[in-house]
């Protein structure tokens, strides 16, 4: 059944059959999913190399998965200013990303539901994955992305046939004027979907399962929206329930210090948004000056024992180049985790003989030419 998150009684009076489309609730607030009994090591199907290992964990049956292999991304682990990292390489998904995991199970669904044509905005990532999957499962795709997005991201929406709109402003003027579209096509948004959050919860039981069954002590993520917090409180949640694990890993979100709303209403001990005045940055994945998801994601980072991070730009930059020199080449939203790591163990929050996944969301190729803006600055 789908639940909403606009309080506890009208959840209780909301649900409907999860075979009914929906985006959001009457009230126009996201919907979840109601929670899952999730399922233990003798339930994933090992032969499945892809995600769908753990499809039995999924609120409904899909008969015919979209897949393109995305999952089972590669874990390495480093040395990470003089603390021990496990690095979680999500770009190693087909079109780059981690979002590939929420594509994947959103598209299957929308379509075994019916859905023919799909909205999506995004600042690159998601609409990428979006239009791969959707091209996969046979379905329309429009993307909204701001004016400014990384050529090299709208090139590959396209690739695949989806209608890519500019939209001239900020990365929360696409997500406005989406809301605007969705009277007209099914607004399929990272964002807003509950499906989404059901694929980024196999990040989850992946972690569980590369680490021999045992949870992590610390999980760190870039955080714009949420997607990766939530999936995994969701998908955590699940292990916990099952007994699979005795404790949930402590989930760190970080914001770059020119956009963290979420941050800031973490600091200021609220659910409720706090003010904030968005600038331009580097990590251009996480710039979302108004989560839809706000109170989910803070609930699921207190409940953790977790914190938000906010990281200034330079550190950004001194991190991607760091992870560069280990061989590691990641977007700069991604780099942002990895700065927020190195500011966990600065101050203690995090020890050196706990074991860390730091969660890298994106392949370096998408930024080139950011990228290649740096190296120019710096001779």
């Amino acid at each position: 059944m789908w639940s909403m998150t606009d309080s506890m009684a009208q959840a209780a009076r909301a649900g409907v059959p999860l075979d009914v489309p929906r985006w959001r609730s009457d009230a126009g607030r996201p919907l979840m999913i109601t929670p899952l009994p999730g399922i233990g090591r003798h339930t994933i199907d090992r032969g499945r190399r892809s995600l769908w290992r753990y499809g039995a964990s999924l609120p409904i049956a899909v008969a015919d998965p979209v897949s393109l292999g995305e999952g089972l991304t590669p874990l390495v682990e480093r040395r990470w200013h003089g603390a021990p990292a496990f690095f979680k390489l999500e770009w190693f998904a087909p079109s780059g990303s981690f979002k590939d995991r929420g594509a994947s199970v959103m598209i299957s669904l929308l379509r075994q539901q019916g859905i023919a044509r799909v909205l999506e905005d995004s600042s690159g990532n998601g609409g990428a994955a979006v239009a791969a999957y959707a091209a996969a499962a046979g379905l329309g795709a429009k993307i909204l992305v701001p004016a400014s997005t990384q050529p090299a991201k709208t090139v590959q929406m396209r690739i695949h046939g989806a209608e890519v709109e500019l939209v001239p402003g900020t990365r929360q003027d696409a997500a406005d004027e989406a809301l605007r579209q969705a009277e007209r096509i099914f607004y399929a948004s990272h964002n807003w979907q509950a499906f989404f959050l059901q694929g980024t919860k196999t990040l989850a039981y992946e972690l569980w399962e590369d680490l021999g069954f045992r949870a992590p002590d610390n999980v760190i993520v870039p955080l714009g929206a949420g997607s990766n917090v939530l999936g995994c409180d969701i998908g955590f949640g699940e292990l916990l329930h099952r007994g699979e694990i005795g404790r949930l890993p402590r989930l760190f979100g970080a914001q770059p210090e020119n956009c963290a709303p979420i941050h800031a209403s973490f600091i200021a001990g609220t659910e409720a948004p706090v003010p904030i005045e968005p600038k331009p940055t580097i990590a251009e994945g996480t710039a979302i000056s108004h989560p839809v998801r706000l109170r989910e994601v803070l609930r699921a980072i207190r409940r953790s024992g977790g914190a938000t991070v906010a990281v200034g730009e330079r550190d950004i930059v001194a991190a991607l180049g760091e992870l560069a020199a280990t061989g590691l080449y990641a977007e700069p939203t991604s780099a942002i985790a990895a700065a927020a790591f190195g500011m966990l163990v600065a101050s203690g929050t995090i020890g050196a003989a706990e074991r860390t996944v730091v969660v890298l969301t994106g392949t370096g190729l998408k930024a080139t030419q950011r990228v290649g803006e740096l190296l120019a600055a710096r001779r």
